[in-house]
Order: structure tokens, then C-alpha cells, then sequence
């Protein structure tokens, strides 16, 4: 199983971050991602909702040819009520809490725990859905941090903090280690 991050976002101070769009440079890092995607041979893509990484899985799917759809649970932890931070350092601090103490309510309308467990259904159900196919899913970057740092024992904000736009890891079915190493671009 791969799963990936979104690329690169147009970041609009007037929309929620849950409705942004790739930004030019997205979408062509997506395109680029495509290639690296395909030496694992995923079957189809499933997406988030979210337009980023819809976007990004429509991207990938139609360069490798693949089907792709978006599914339900796969979005960014809730944080719909939070504005745009203008300081990267104030975001990077709230994120820092919420992976800190992820059965409080710190950033956002979900804990980090509830995050992980609605992600971590979600990703399960479509494992069961298409058992035997090579599924690679398309999601954000706190929810995969979330995921990958329960399965891999790690500590997820040091993690969270190198992340890429894209950024993509082949987990291991089903136990959720990581099969290979870190890939990107």
C-alpha cells in the first residue's frame, strides 16, 4: 500500500484550508510524482475529498492510467473553524501541541487520537473493499503522521516537520510498517 501526501497547495486566506486547489507548481509536482508512483504499481488511487488531494490523485491516476476515486474519512484532522496562520511558527507551534497530547482538544474540532482512528477505519474499510489490489491513497499530512507514527513507533512531529508536497511511503499490509524506504521528489 502506498500512501501519499497531496502536492503543493494556492493557498487562499479566504477559504478554509480543507477547500484549497493544487497550485500551478502542484500540479506539476504531481505529475512528477506520477512515475515513482507507478514503479509500485498501485491498482487504482483513492483520494481524500479534500480538492488538494483529489487533485493530486486525479493527477497521478490519469498519468498511470489507473482508475481512482475519493472516499469518505481520508480528510486533514478537523480544524474547518481555524483561520489561516500567518506565522509558520504559530502553525508549527499547534501542531506541535496537537501531536503532544493527542487525547485533548488543542487544535482544531478532533483529537489527535480521534483523527488517527476515523483515518485508520477509513484506510481498513478500503482494505477490505479491494483486498488484493496495490491500493495507493491520497491523504493530508497530519492524519498520515497520525497513522504511520502509531504503526511505526516514531515521534510524530519531528516526522511531520520533514514532510514534503508530495511525499509518498509503502507501507506494509497488514501490519502498516514501512516496506521500503521514504520516497519523494
Amino acid at each position: 500500500m502506498l500512501l501519499i501526501r497531496h502536492a503543493a497547495v494556492e493557498i487562499d486566506v479566504n477559504l478554509p484550508s480543507r477547500e484549497w486547489r493544487l497550485s500551478a507548481n502542484g500540479r506539476s509536482l504531481a505529475q512528477q510524482l506520477a512515475p515513482k508512483i507507478a514503479s509500485h504499481n498501485p491498482a487504482r488511487i483513492i483520494a481524500s475529498k479534500e480538492p488538494k488531494a483529489s487533485e493530486t490523485g486525479q493527477i497521478i491516476a490519469d498519468a498511470l492510467g489507473i482508475p481512482w476515486q475519493t472516499a469518505v474519512n481520508l480528510h486533514e484532522h478537523e480544524r474547518s473553524q481555524i483561520g489561516y496562520f500567518e506565522s509558520r511558527e504559530t502553525f508549527e507551534t499547534a501542531v506541535s501541541h496537537f501531536f503532544a497530547r493527542p487525547d485533548q482538544l488543542v487544535f482544531g474540532d478532533e483529537t489527535a487520537n480521534q483523527a488517527r482512528v476515523r483515518f485508520d477505519t477509513a484506510v481498513r474499510r478500503l482494505l477490505t473493499n479491494h483486498p488484493t489490489d496495490t491500493l495507493a491513497i491520497v491523504a493530508h499530512g497530519t492524519v498520515l503522521t497520525l497513522f504511520l507514527a502509531h504503526y511505526n513507533q516514531f515521534a510524530p512531529f519531528p516526522f511531520w516537520k520533514t514532510l514534503q508536497l508530495p511525499d509518498f511511503f509503502v507501507v506494509a499490509r497488514p501490519d502498516f510498517t514501512f516496506h521500503d524506504s521514504r520516497f519523494g521528489l
